[in-house]
C-alpha cells in the first residue's frame, strides 16, 4: 500500500493537516494536562513518545493521524489508524478504522472537536475508501459521544463497567461505528 494522505481538508473552519515536527511542543503543551487526559485511555505520553510519534505519522501506510489547526494555531488532534477487521483467514486487509480525537484547553466549545470527528470520518469513507469506522468513549464523557453522533457514528455497543477510570474506577464504556454504505448515502455522496 503506498500512502496518499487525505490531508489538508478544512471542515467549518478548522483545517486538518499533516502533522510536522514542529506541531510536537504545541501537542506537549495540551497532551498531558490533567482535563484532556482525564476521558483518555492512554492519560499521559511521555515528551520522547510524542516526538517518536507525531514526525513517524507522515511515512506511516496506516496511520492518518493529523492536526487541528485554527487560525494558525494547534486546536486539536484527530486519529485515524487504518486496521483489518475482524473474521476468518481470506478476509480483506485495510478495511477498517479506528478513530478519536482530542480538542485543546480553550478551544472546547466552539464545534472543534465535531469539525475533527466529521473530517477523519469523511476522510476514511472518502479519501481512503474504507468500509467501517470505529470510536470509543467512557459513556460519563458526554460530549465526546455527542461529537461521534454528529458525525454520524451510532452507538452499538454499551459496555456495562468494561472501562477503567483512574478517578472513578470501573464505569461503563460506549463504542460506535459507521459503515461507508449507511455514511456516504447520507451525505450526499
Amino acid at each position: 500500500m503506498s500512502r496518499t494522505s487525505p490531508w489538508p481538508k478544512t471542515i467549518d473552519s478548522v483545517l486538518l493537516r499533516d502533522p510536522t515536527p514542529a506541531d510536537v511542543d504545541a501537542i506537549a503543551s495540551f497532551r498531558n494536562l490533567p482535563e484532556v487526559g482525564r476521558w483518555l485511555i492512554v492519560a499521559h505520553e511521555s515528551m520522547e513518545d510524542l516526538q517518536d510519534y507525531w514526525p513517524s505519522v507522515t511515512s506511516s501506510d496506516t496511520d492518518f493521524s493529523c492536526i487541528a489547526e485554527v487560525d494558525g494555531q494547534v486546536a486539536g488532534l484527530g486519529y485515524l489508524e487504518i486496521n483489518d477487521g475482524t473474521g476468518q483467514p481470506g478476509k480483506p486487509q485495510g478495511t477498517d478504522a479506528s478513530i478519536g480525537y482530542i480538542v485543546r484547553p480553550g478551544c472546547q466549545g466552539r464545534g472543534i472537536g465535531s469539525a475533527i470527528a466529521s473530517g477523519i470520518v469523511e476522510a476514511a469513507f472518502v479519501d481512503l475508501a474504507l468500509r467501517r469506522v470505529t470510536a470509543g468513549c467512557f459513556a460519563d464523557n458526554t460530549p465526546s459521544w455527542r461529537i461521534l453522533e454528529k458525525a454520524g457514528l451510532k452507538r452499538e455497543q454499551h459496555g456495562r463497567r468494561d472501562s477503567w477510570h483512574a478517578e472513578l474506577g470501573w464505569i461503563d464504556g460506549y463504542t460506535y461505528s459507521a459503515l461507508s454504505e449507511d455514511w456516504l448515502p447520507k451525505r450526499g455522496r
